[in-house]
């Protein structure tokens, strides 16, 4: 059967101008209510910034896959294996639900953060429930292991821990956009490779909207992903991860279920390493410092956008190791 790319590269296009589109529409809402980034201390811009990055790359993901779905059910649209897609789509149509709520909580959640400061009880709590219900409405992880506590246990884990890696390396213009976007790719490559529509439809959506919004933020930033941005591409790589079959007939290498963690191993690196580091000077590891991969790339002599490419391309490195996987 021949893979739909024609229908791939319209949500990739979609989710990418629409971001790109509605980023001045959400940035001049978070002037507005002054939802803003202030100028002060670990930061370097001398004026104000809008948080509107997370809701304008949650536009691009969601507007073009609710309009491709409706055009693909009344068949307006005709591509190549339209009705596996529909037919995908209604027998996941509970999975695909609750990932969506789950996109939404974790954005709001975060919207929640940037705007109060939300103490790291509360902001747990909250990842916590939201991981929960994804845990509960889609696939989990097993690792070979028939225990349905652990199931729940370890993807419960799992997408805290990918949450809270892209939160805290979302510390230079356009790291955590450009790093989860190099993701989104990779993942959708993947699924491409395996047959795994959803997933790679996910992917294309997350990396076109990731792009759409790297030209408001990279290098000089005119809004930032805030929270919000952050915990919604944190969310949706941690899904990514749990959704495909990366151990399966066509490929029964037990070492496969090893590929998420190339294809996230720069934001992976960076939070066992600072929260390492703050644990052995005995300080709170959600508590934010300078100790972060860019930041050692700085002191070691480069500039922030060289050391937000030269990362890219470790996270594009080490990530390519996932698709021989």
């Amino acid at each position: 059967m021949t893979f739909p790319y024609n229908f791939f590269t319209a949500a990739f296009a979609g989710a990418f101008l629409t971001t790109l589109l509605a980023l001045p529409l959400w940035r001049k809402w978070c002037l507005r209510i002054n939802l803003v980034d202030d100028p002060g201390h670990r930061k370097i811009h001398s004026e104000p910034i809008p948080l509107a990055g997370g809701f304008a790359v949650l536009t691009g993901i969601l507007l073009p896959l609710f309009v491709g779905a409706i055009l693909l059910k009344l068949g307006i649209v005709k591509i190549s294996s339209a009705g596996l897609i529909v037919h995908g789509i209604d027998r996941r149509a509970l999975e695909l639900g609750a990932i969506a709520f789950g996109a939404i909580a974790i954005t709001f959640l975060g919207w929640l953060d940037d705007k109060h400061e939300l103490k790291a009880l509360p902001k747990f709590a909250g990842q916590f429930l939201i991981a929960l219900l994804v845990a509960s409405a889609c696939k989990r992880i097993t690792l070979f292991v028939p225990s349905e506590i652990f199931s729940y246990a370890i993807t419960i884990l799992w997408l805290l821990t990918v949450i809270n890696a892209f939160n805290f390396m979302d510390n230079m213009n356009g790291l955590c956009a450009g790093v989860g976007a190099i993701g989104a790719t990779l993942f959708a490559l993947i699924a491409v490779k395996d047959g795994e529509y959803l997933v790679a439809l996910t992917g294309f959506l997350m990396c076109g909207a990731l792009l759409g919004f790297l030209p408001w933020n990279f290098p000089k930033a005119k809004s930032f992903l805030g929270d919000a941005g952050s915990h919604l591409t944190g969310y949706l790589l941690a899904v990514m991860a749990i959704l495909p079959h990366f151990y399966n007939k066509h490929n029964p290498h037990p070492f496969a279920v090893l590929a998420p963690l190339f294809v996230l191993a720069i934001p992976l690196l960076d939070l066992a390493q600072v929260s390492l580091f703050r644990t052995l000077n005995k300080k709170p590891f959600w508590i934010g410092d300078t100790n972060h991969l860019s930041h050692r790339l700085v002191r070691a002599g480069l500039n922030r956008t060289q050391a937000v490419l030269v990362l890219w391309l470790a996270a594009i490195a080490i990530g390519a190791i996932a698709c021989c996987l």
